[in-house]
C-alpha cells in the first residue's frame, strides 16, 4: 500500500451560521500518518467527505477535477447554511 499523503482542508465559502461554528478561512489538517484523524471539523461534514479522504490521502485522482487542479471542492450536508470546502493535498 502506498504511503498517506496530507491533506488540507479549508472552508472557502459559506452562507448563513454554521451550527459547528466554521468561518471562511477556517482550515483543518489531516496528517501524512498512518492513523486517520482531524481535529476541530464537524463530524457531520468530515463523515459526507470521508470517500473523497481517503482516496485522495493514497493518490486518487477524479475524472471531473482537471489534473492540474489543486484540490476538489466538497459540500457540507447542512442544506439550509450552505458551506463549500475545498481538499487539497500538500505533499505527494
Amino acid at each position: 500500500m502506498s504511503e498517506p499523503i496530507k491533506l488540507e482542508i479549508e472552508l472557502v465559502e459559506g452562507e448563513g451560521e454554521c451550527v459547528a461554528g466554521h468561518e471562511v478561512g477556517d482550515t483543518f489538517t489531516i496528517p501524512k500518518t498512518d492513523n486517520f484523524s482531524c481535529d476541530g471539523l464537524c463530524i457531520h461534514a468530515l463523515y459526507s467527505m470521508m470517500e473523497k479522504l481517503v482516496a485522495m490521502r493514497y493518490g486518487a485522482s477524479f475524472p471531473w477535477v482537471p489534473e492540474d487542479a489543486d484540490g476538489v471542492t466538497h459540500a457540507c450536508p447542512d442544506a439550509k447554511n450552505p458551506h463549500t470546502f475545498k481538499i487539497k493535498r500538500i505533499s505527494k
